[in-house]
């Protein structure tokens, strides 16, 4: 792994201090990002959540409206963020045999990429299956959230 420099991060100052990035001299620009986690869970937990009776209520309905309500607060929740107008979120999940897949897409024009917006919604949408879950299964596991695809045209 290489390592970087104050002088070539672009939220840090020549003196190493954190600082948010200027993007006001670039163009706007349509700008696409999409992410993905996982959440490892019991074979008894994924057949509650696919027949509805877990007790919070459609695990899978509030994951994706608790993802898209992060996507939009991503800025108040990551500190050297720009709040970004988003044009479009959306959550999608496939079930695995052992848990649940989930990718975020999220969509703004402007001058500054949507990934972290991406990665916020998969997170929070992960975390809210946890927390509808967790009465039943102890064993839960998150990971592999990652950045799919950025992109701008």
């Amino acid at each position: 792994m290489s390592q970087n420099t104050s002088s070539q991060l672009s939220h840090t100052d020549s003196e190493g201090k954190a600082k948010m990035v200027d993007v006001g001299h670039k163009p706007d620009q349509k700008r696409t990002a999409i992410a993905a986690g996982f959440i490892e869970l019991a074979p008894e937990t994924l057949a509650l959540i696919r027949e509805n009776r877990i007790k919070k209520g459609d695990v899978i309905t509030v994951a994706r409206i608790a993802g898209i309500q992060a996507a939009k607060r991503t800025w108040d929740l990551i500190p050297l963020c720009h709040p970004l107008s988003l044009n479009f979120i959306d959550l999608r999940e496939s079930y695995r045999d052992n848990g649940i897949y989930m990718e975020a897409e999220a969509r703004t024009t402007g001058k500054t990429g949507v990934e972290m917006e991406a990665l916020t919604a998969v997170s929070v949408a992960l975390l809210t299956i946890y927390d509808m879950c967790k009465a039943v299964d102890k064993q839960m596991v998150l990971g592999s959230i990652q950045l799919l695809e950025k992109r701008k045209e």
